[in-house]
């Protein structure tokens, strides 16, 4: 071969690695987030006036009314969840104040965490194969799996979540998609010193719930993980709010929600800043169910005896995401939307086909 062919050649993969590079770093990566049976209650109006002081759901009611209660539910909100109210709401938009005639709703008849999550991810209701939380493979495809199965997006797509049966829910046997969940800790040779320090602690901390374990080493992980590998699709699933409520802990899950919406700030600022998600990046935010209100004891509970327990919210911002606000004007959304509607986001056909949602139009043209 004649060193003008040689340099030819060299010189067109170099081009081809710089136009790679650069796709890569321009098209829309995609991060989807659950807080898992955060009320929509406390999301729009803050600290719940009926429980914040309830001596059966809190312990230290004036150190807790310092730090959350104001006079107004919009200031109630903004002590709670900071960053979603005094910074999402001027970027993107949140739906769900059903005060306001804004309103999203479950398909799914069973309200509670595997029908929901099964819902968000595969874009429809599976009331006959999904109605337990037990630990079963997912017959359906969720819309990670769908995305993983494109040859651009392959070893780019990962789930993080607190509760241990994700796995089952995203099926990660058939999928190949890496979940991280429950007490699994980080795997791989390349590890960060900080996963390595998460995979010592967090045996030695001790469990308050034998399936679940707390959202900081879920946030952690899957933080690490996204500085050092990149992967284009992400799905995180918090999981404390929903335990301390079935713990009847009002004070905790006010807390876990207040550092949720944290450790959501802190990954936004992150890929603001990295070079591959800078721009370029969506966040979704949602969650599996509701919780009831009356009698004010349903606050713990969920389920379809639980009435407004399939009453839910989501949150989207980030790339070209339509800047609407807090939504005030009459809608009505539904869960099974969300998986469509990222595909979409990616301007990806696949799989929309057998979604029973339609995408929702939160992005500019």
């Amino acid at each position: 071969m004649k060193r003008t062919q040689v340099l030819t050649i060299i010189f067109s993969l170099f081009v081809y690695v710089l136009v790679a590079q650069k796709i890569s770093k321009t098209e829309t990566k995609v991060i989807l987030i659950t807080l898992d049976g955060l009320r929509w209650q406390e999301l729009f109006s803050g600290a719940d006036s009926l429980l914040i002081t309830h001596k059966d759901y809190v312990q230290d009611a004036s150190h807790l009314k310092e730090k959350f209660w104001r006079e107004t539910p919009h200031k109630r909100r903004e002590a709670l969840m900071p960053f979603f109210w005094n910074e999402v709401v001027e970027m993107g938009q949140i739906h769900g104040n059903r005060t306001l005639g804004s309103k999203m709703d479950l398909t799914n008849t069973m309200w509670f965490s595997y029908p929901g999550y099964n819902e968000i991810l595969s874009g429809k209701a599976d009331d006959k194969n999904i109605a337990s939380n037990d630990k079963i493979n997912n017959p359906n495809k969720t819309v990670l799996e769908i995305i993983n199965n494109l040859p651009q997006y392959k070893g780019k797509v990962v789930a993080f979540g607190s509760w241990d049966v994700f796995p089952y829910i995203i099926n990660e046997e058939r999928s190949g998609i890496p979940v991280n969940a429950g007490f699994e800790i980080a795997k791989g040779s390349d590890l960060s010193d900080i996963e390595k320090f998460l995979n010592e602690l967090q045996p030695e901390i001790p469990r308050l719930w034998e399936t679940v374990r707390l959202d900081a080493f879920t946030h952690h992980y899957a933080v690490e993980y996204i500085k050092r590998v990149h992967p284009k699709v992400v799905y995180i699933s918090y999981g404390e709010t929903d335990d301390f409520a079935h713990d009847g802990n009002y004070e905790a899950y006010l807390k876990s929600a207040h550092n949720t919406d944290a450790l959501i700030k802190e990954l936004w600022e992150f890929t603001e800043k990295d070079e591959f998600y800078k721009n370029n990046t969506v966040f979704i935010i949602t969650t599996d169910h509701g919780r009831g209100t009356q009698p004010l004891e349903t606050w713990k509970s969920h389920g379809s005896e639980i009435k407004g327990a399939g009453q839910v919210w989501m949150i989207a911002f980030g790339k070209n995401i339509k800047n609407l606000g807090e939504v005030t004007h009459a809608e009505q959304l539904y869960s099974n939307q969300i998986a469509p509607t990222i595909l979409t986001v990616l301007n990806i056909k696949n799989g929309i086909n057998v979604m029973k949602g339609e995408p929702l139009e939160i992005s500019e043209k």
